[in-house]
């Protein structure tokens, strides 16, 4: 059941302690109030706080592994808000949490991270310091630096990345030019190549009408 401290406050209001606070029991009861998938994403992907953190990021914040777990799981949920201040999507936002935190929690933080990037966290988007996820992280936090390396390799091989260098220039015989395109044979002057013979009997009856000009 919802907690009881929160009655009398808005729907957006009790999501925003919900995450906060880590209370999976409240979150799942408004998420039930709602009357279909539409209605959930609306409200899961913008409710905002005061200073402009979406959910995910409050919960980030935290290190709230049940709460966004349960978030990740919601229909058409958005991976990469980006929130007022700094520009920081979610993954930012835990990143900056883990660096808060003593060394003893690095094994949990990690795992938070690697359930946010299975979930399409993106590691490339920069915030308005121009900073990448990867880029907050505590040099001295070894293990988590190389499981983001390791994601971005695994995105680069699946083709999610193309580099300059890998983009091929179009061959000379492509089907595609942008060039001026070479003249077109006629439908006339076209090689017959089908087998009905009424089509066949037209082509002909075609080509000798060209020829009687």
């Amino acid at each position: 059941m919802a907690d009881h401290a929160f009655e009398g406050a808005s729907r957006g209001e009790q999501l925003i302690e919900a995450c906060r606070r880590n209370n999976v029991d409240l979150l799942a009861e408004i998420i039930d109030g709602c009357k279909n998938d539409k209605e959930i994403s609306d409200l899961l992907n913008n409710t905002t706080s005061v200073l402009g953190n979406h959910l995910y990021h409050e919960a980030a914040l935290q290190g709230n592994y049940e709460v966004i777990d349960m978030l990740l799981d919601q229909p058409e949920f958005e991976c990469d808000p980006t929130n007022r201040v700094e520009g920081d999507t979610p993954l930012h936002s835990a990143i900056r949490w883990i660096n808060s935190e003593p060394p003893a929690q690095r094994e949990f933080g990690n795992a938070l991270v690697e359930m946010m990037l299975e979930a399409g966290s993106s590691t490339r988007v920069k915030n308005k310091a121009k900073l990448t996820p990867f880029q907050l992280v505590d040099p001295r936090n070894a293990g988590l630096r190389e499981l983001i390396q390791k994601h971005e390799y695994a995105a680069l091989n699946a083709g999610d990345f193309v580099g300059a260098n890998e983009i091929q220039q179009p061959k000379p015989n492509a089907s595609t030019h942008f060039d001026a395109p070479a003249q077109e044979e006629s439908d006339e002057d076209a090689e017959f190549s089908g087998s009905d013979d009424e089509e066949r009997a037209e082509w002909e009856r075609r080509r000798k009408a060209k020829k009687g000009r």
